[in-house]
């Protein structure tokens, strides 16, 4: 053997050789599998990130309004008159004869006051009076007498006329101190306080021995009045409710209402229309109408609370939205509208009445039209959205007020239909 196939060594077989090629193409094989398999995840990823980016989307559309609306608004409950009742003079009430819930006729004494200041000065009046008519008599005989000797030598004529006007001026006495008796007699009269009318008594605040001011009656008087009772006509009620300007349109001498109250829970009252402010109040943009309601069994008291229930015509030729449906922005109040080609297209619309949760589109929608439910105020104009079925019990949008169809069902477009699926395979 020579020296140089002693240095190179041993040639390999070829089993050797079988093996290096394998384990090469063995390499190769997993390298390039790691590097497709990462490819296709990569491509994977992409859609997800792309298909994700797309906004999901949920239709409805518009509705029919109802034939019928209605609307609870809370309501009070008054008296037909209801009347305080103070005292004209001071004094102390000596006795009091009507308590809390006594049924009352016109006239009838629910207490009296003693008034010993008022007793003297009325009867200083009448002995005023007397003195006056005295004094009247004596300057009527006066003037008599110097009247006969009127063209005599004892008298002049001035003294004549002098007399004459001292009768005239004794007479204005006479009928001034009849006046102030008359004053004196009406005070006296007030000593009793007497119902106004037929009714019922709602409150008492004096008892026997408590003093009492005319400070309210009398204006010559200084103090402040003490409200002696309450006495209220319950045979008929009035209803008092502040009606918002969206549903001002239903007040007229026409209009009916049911009224309920918590203390008689099932029972409803019938009230009619009686009158309405005609303004409305600047604050709550609401004005105030009064019903009025029969209550002969006197189960209705006067300041109670009332759900008074309204009934009106409504027009089912306007379409209603749900609140949610409509975007507030600074080019005005719009609604976003998905195209056949699924696209967002941003439409301008004009709103009617509130219904409560549903409002009425006069302008700019169609009943063909499809609606994005509570669409995002990221939405914009001409951007690719997915139409996917709402979540029954979580994101379903509640019925639109309709007698004749309903618009409640979120659809979802038959071409998109594998587009949800993938979502909700997804989630």
């Amino acid at each position: 053997m020579s020296a140089v196939e002693q240095t190179r060594g041993p040639k390999p077989s070829g089993r050797g050789k079988l093996l290096a090629g394998v384990g090469v193409i063995l390499a190769v094989v997993v390298v390039g599998g790691g590097i497709i398999q990462r490819q296709a995840h990569l491509g994977a990823l992409r859609h997800q990130t792309e298909d994700a980016a797309i906004p999901r989307v949920q239709l409805i559309s518009p509705g029919k309004g109802p034939s019928i609306r209605t609307l609870d608004l809370p309501g009070n409950i008054s008296a037909w008159y209801l009347a305080p009742i103070y005292a004209q003079v001071s004094g102390y009430v000596r006795m009091w004869y009507k308590d809390f819930g006594a049924e009352v006729k016109a006239g009838d004494v629910l207490a009296t006051i003693d008034t010993p200041g008022l007793d003297a000065q009325y009867a200083a009046s009448k002995a005023n009076f007397d003195v006056a008519m005295a004094r009247y008599k004596l300057a009527q005989i006066t003037a008599k007498r110097w009247k006969a000797l009127q063209g005599t030598q004892a008298v002049s004529q001035q003294e004549v006329d002098v007399q004459a006007a001292n009768a005239e001026a004794e007479q204005a006495q006479v009928e001034a101190a009849r006046h102030d008796v008359s004053r004196y007699a009406a005070l006296i009269g007030f000593k009793q306080i007497v119902a106004p009318f037929d009714g019922v008594v709602t409150s008492r605040l004096a008892d026997v021995g408590d003093y009492v001011n005319a400070g309210g009656g009398d204006v010559s008087a200084r103090g402040t009045a003490t409200e002696l009772f309450s006495v209220a006509d319950v045979h008929r009620m009035r209803v008092f409710v502040s009606v918002p300007q969206d549903y001002a349109d239903i007040i007229s001498p026409k209009l009916t209402a049911e009224v309920t109250v918590p203390q008689h829970p099932g029972r409803v009252y019938k009230a009619t229309f009686l009158a309405t402010a005609g303004a409305f109040n600047a604050t709550t943009r609401t004005v105030t109408t009064e019903l009025t309601l029969d209550n002969s069994d006197r189960t209705l008291w006067p300041d109670s609370y009332a759900t008074v229930h309204f009934r009106a015509p409504g027009d089912p030729d306007i379409l209603v939205i749900p609140e949610g449906a409509l975007i507030f922005r600074a080019e005005g109040m719009q609604v976003a509208l998905v195209d056949e080609h699924n696209r967002i297209r941003l439409h301008n619309v004009t709103v009617g009445t509130n219904l409560g949760t549903t409002v009425q589109i006069r302008g700019g929608l169609k009943a063909t039209d499809r609606l994005v439910n509570n669409p995002s105020a990221g939405l914009l104009d001409g951007q690719e959205v997915r139409v996917v079925d709402a979540t029954p019990g979580y994101n379903a949008q509640p019925a639109v007020a309709n007698d004749s169809a309903r618009t409640d069902d979120v659809r979802a477009m038959p071409n998109d239909r594998s587009g949800a699926e993938e979502a909700g395979a997804r989630q």
